[in-house]
């Protein structure tokens, strides 16, 4: 099913969690007791949807959206949502924003980052006189990001690897897919994916899932990979890194989790790793020639799509506070180029 069909419905979601700051888990260390600690104060532009880092998100649905579909039977009002972008992504706000970021360099590092990037990406490339305005105002937050990236990709000698916000590869494949950062700093981004990951093989995907993952460690590097490699050495490599998918053995990420209480906020990061399997193994599937293993990676895809998708009609808040976003990565994963990479 097209991402069309849940324009409407996607929409209302983000816009209730983005403008809603309570129930919030701010993730700021509080350092006195005389200290301003109200989420708005600290996140005037990102305070809503429970955490920072699914503000940020969510405000990227919106304007993906809204360029997808803004004016279209599939989203006909479009006024709303731009109000309320334009209240949050003003100058001043993202200027305590990216303030705020330079002032706590570990602070949703890197998953947050990512997303603020490719919000102001999302915002460039709806363009117009809004579009334009929005990425204008988030400026000095991307510019914040790049000089964080500066100080933390040299330092970082080894990635994260569980399945959780620090998991390095999905993060650096969202700055990689955003394209908006200057060229240097694109370049260290692919440099540390290759440096972390290009000699990676047999991985222990028997591992997985973990109880709280809502991405697959396995399939979000090989994601990241695609991005860098070119399309045969990406299938080499992958050869080396899951060779279950070419033997025909079992791959514990093909197979669909399973979820026991989708109200419990840890096991319930499990219907989003249904969603971002979706999207790692659609887009994985893309970027491989023909055969089996292409076969078997898009047939796992839409097997966990199938499974992720009901759980936007579950009205909780604990869940949709964020799923929308990844299940608009899933519903579109794979029809945009899959490999930016170069011959290793």
């Amino acid at each position: 099913m097209p991402l069309t069909a849940y324009a409407a419905g996607f929409t209302r979601l983000a816009l209730a969690n983005v403008t809603r700051e309570y129930p919030n888990s701010p993730a700021h260390l509080t350092t006195s007791p005389e200290e301003e600690v109200r989420p708005s104060a600290l996140h005037p532009a990102f305070h809503g949807a429970y955490d920072w880092h699914s503000s940020v998100h969510m405000h990227w649905l919106l304007v993906r959206l809204l360029r997808r579909y803004g004016g279209t039977p599939a989203l006909p009002g479009t006024g709303p949502v731009i109000k309320v972008i334009d209240t949050h992504l003003t100058p001043e706000n993202i200027a305590t924003e990216a303030a705020y970021l330079l002032g706590h360099p570990s602070f949703e590092r890197p998953y947050g980052w990512a997303w603020l990037v490719a919000l102001a990406a999302e915002c460039r490339t709806y363009g117009g006189a809004v579009g334009a305005r929005w990425a204008e105002a988030l400026a000095p937050a991307v510019a914040a990001v790049d000089t964080l990236l500066a100080g933390w990709l040299p330092r970082a000698t080894y990635p994260v690897r569980h399945g959780n916000h620090p998991n390095s590869a999905f993060a650096l494949g969202l700055l990689l897919d955003a394209d908006a950062l200057p060229a240097p700093t694109t370049a260290a981004v692919r440099r540390r994916l290759l440096d972390w990951f290009a000699d990676d093989h047999d991985a222990p995907a028997h591992w997985e899932p973990s109880g709280q993952d809502f991405l697959s460690p396995a399939l979000a590097e090989a994601d990241a990979m695609r991005r860098v490699l070119a399309r045969e050495d990406f299938a080499r490599w992958l050869d080396d890194f899951l060779p279950a998918l070419r033997t025909g053995a079992p791959c514990r990420p093909l197979e669909v989790p399973v979820v026991s209480d989708h109200t419990d906020p840890q096991i319930g990061h499990l219907l989003g790793l249904t969603l971002s399997r979706a999207a790692a193994l659609r887009s994985i599937a893309a970027a491989l020639p023909g055969g089996h293993v292409r076969t078997r990676l898009a047939e796992a895809a839409e097997a966990h799509l199938a499974a992720g998708l009901p759980a936007l009609e579950l009205q909780d808040f604990t869940t949709g506070h964020w799923l929308a976003t990844f299940a608009a990565l899933a519903l579109e994963a794979g029809s945009a180029p899959t490999t930016t990479g170069v011959s290793r």
